[in-house]
């Protein structure tokens, strides 16, 4: 029987699935994720591939855990972040800025990545996942057209748009071929433009 490292099993479940956890991160960090493998994660999280499997029994399922706990993360920052004045200008700001910062510290597979290596029903899964992010910034571009900072969109529409420009960043920030800084600018600058109510 496996040695516990914590007060009870429960606890210890929990560390385990966090070190695997890190472990995707980690190994996300400097390879793509065709590249990475079930060996690849146990060996980097120090667990023997049968534990591995005892909590996911699959690579779709490790990547769906790891995308959840992103998105979590996510929405738990920009609920943090922002007082709830905040005009809708700062809270698109705020969007932007924190999941590009996402996207460096917790490098992820986006949704074609993951269509691609595990199939459709993966894509589905991981449309979940994201949903939380979508209806956040449907809300801020809603707000921002009652406020009149916007001009009139189809929210939805515009809420995947603008999630794709920001993911477009994601493989030239985590390569470091762009600054941090210089994707905010630009991101920043190309989705306030096209939001943006006509000037009066």
């Amino acid at each position: 029987m496996p040695r516990i490292s914590a007060p009870n099993l429960r606890e210890h479940r929990a560390q385990t699935v966090n070190r695997i956890i890190d472990a995707v991160a980690t190994l996300s960090k400097d390879r793509g994720i065709d590249a990475i493998s079930m060996t690849d994660v146990a060996a980097e999280a120090g667990v023997a591939r049968t534990v591995l499997y005892n909590y996911f029994p699959d690579k779709a399922a490790l990547l769906l855990e790891f995308s959840r706990r992103v998105t979590d993360y996510f929405v738990d920052r920009f609920d943090q972040d922002l007082p709830e004045d905040a005009s809708a200008h700062a809270r698109l700001e705020s969007f932007i800025r924190l999941q590009l910062r996402g996207l460096l510290a917790h490098p992820h597979p986006g949704a074609a990545e993951i269509t691609a290596a595990l199939g459709p029903d993966a894509y589905q899964a991981l449309a979940g996942h994201v949903a939380p992010m979508h209806k956040i910034l449907c809300e801020i571009l809603a707000r921002g057209m009652e406020s009149g900072e916007f001009r009139r969109l189809d929210t939805d529409a515009a809420a995947r748009s603008i999630l794709a420009v920001i993911g477009a960043e994601r493989i030239p920030l985590v390569g470091g071929e762009v600054a941090l800084a210089d994707a905010e600018e630009s991101v920043i600058a190309f989705v306030g433009g096209a939001v943006a109510a006509p000037a009066k």
